[in-house]
């Protein structure tokens, strides 16, 4: 199974009036995840909204996503004995009526 894992590197507070976000993000965070392409370095990252505004009026959130391979998870043998067998619960023993169609 893949799943996008976040790594947060910064929040940003939207400019007043304008629809501009100013972020900031520690270099040190972005240099984890740089790389290069054409021999020039790059960072990607994501801007998004937050549910509410912190303390500071930032609301925005902005972080590097990733895909990452998980294993699913294995079902031990134990458990799948442990599954109780499915029940059958008998028909009711009623006259069948044919209909005339």
């Amino acid at each position: 199974m893949k799943t996008f894992v976040k790594n947060y590197v910064g929040k940003g507070k939207q400019v007043a009036e304008l629809q501009i976000v100013k972020v900031t993000c520690k270099v040190a965070d972005l240099e984890k995840f740089a790389y290069e392409y054409d021999g020039i370095r790059y960072v990607t990252f994501e801007v998004a909204k937050m549910k509410s505004v912190d303390s500071f009026g930032r609301g925005f959130t902005v972080y590097v996503s990733h895909r990452v391979d998980k294993d699913e998870p294995e079902f031990k043998e134990q458990e799948l004995n442990n599954i109780p067998a499915p029940t059958t619960v008998p028909a009711p023993e009623e006259e069948l009526i044919e209909l005339p169609f």
